[in-house]
């Protein structure tokens, strides 16, 4: 496994400090969200030029690490068309914007059909697919455009809420420029958890050969929900996931996620038990 860290949870400083905090910490990858990280400098359109990718890939090359995923967190189910568009045109700034860094794909959840992103029973009708996916297939066509792969995360809250939902934006737009994002614990929630073995095989049969990356977490049951914590804090059984890795997906980036400064070496060092007792 290449594992790596999302920049956003190291313990703060400056874009070049944080890199350096990440790799002090043993990791070789990390995830770029450009909002989140980059605060000294502006992340609008405007400031995305090639001498700014320069900087961020040379930057990330100074510490040897790859840039995994460059995220973009926006609601393709947008009801507003005037909205849609601007998010739309923000994933192309940011497909763009990957092809000069050489991320490895240029990642997004799949959204809710409101403004607000917020989860409602809407979302997992075949109306809501429909929408993303007509949403969804003009980024992909830019990408196509730019050598880049944009890579889709199923989110149980999420219109692509299950693997079969993946299988069916996959097949629907049928471009060898989408994959998907696969986090085991975004699959499951509090009604669905006790069956985490048969989900997360269901999605390596489903969807394995499409898998670009990977995230990694872990969760505790709690009173009607599950709480995410780090890698090995909780319940997860990584044992299938271990051997799709290691079976299947030699060297891919496996990014943890709600990690802090002071779990994520913790974090690591679980997951890179696990992947050595693997047979």
């Amino acid at each position: 496994m290449n594992l790596g860290l999302r920049l956003h949870d190291t313990k703060e400083g400056t874009f070049e400090e944080r890199l350096q905090f990440v790799k002090e910490q043993g990791f070789n990858c990390g995830h770029l969200a450009l909002y989140k990280m980059l605060e000294e400098y502006p992340c609008d359109a405007a400031a995305l030029t090639p001498g700014y990718a320069m900087y961020i890939k040379n930057a990330f090359a100074k510490v040897d690490m790859d840039i995994a995923v460059l995220g973009c967190y926006l609601n393709l189910a947008h009801p507003d068309p005037a909205e849609l568009k601007k998010i739309q045109n923000t994933y192309k700034t940011h497909i763009r914007f990957a092809s000069w860094l050489g991320a490895g794909v240029v990642g997004t959840e799949t959204g809710c059909p409101n403004a607000e992103y917020k989860t409602v029973p809407e979302n997992k009708t075949d109306a809501a697919l429909a929408l993303f996916i007509k949403n969804l297939k003009p980024v992909v066509a830019y990408a196509e455009k730019m050598g880049v792969t944009v890579a889709i995360e199923p989110v149980c809250r999420h219109i692509v809420y299950d693997p079969k939902t993946a299988r069916r934006v996959l097949d629907a737009i049928n471009s060898p420029n989408l994959g998907i994002i696969f986090d085991p614990v975004n699959l499951l929630d509090f009604h669905n958890y006790k069956q985490q073995k048969e989900i997360c095989k269901e999605a390596i049969d489903l969807l394995g050969d499409d898998i670009m990356m990977m995230h990694i977490k872990d969760f505790l049951p709690a009173i009607g929900h599950i709480e995410s914590v780090p890698a090995g804090f909780g319940v997860m059984d990584y044992t299938d996931i271990i051997k799709f890795i290691k079976t299947r997906k030699p060297h891919i980036h496996v990014t943890l996620e709600d990690t802090k400064p002071d779990t994520a070496v913790a974090a690591r060092k679980h997951m890179e038990r696990l992947y050595a007792e693997c047979d």
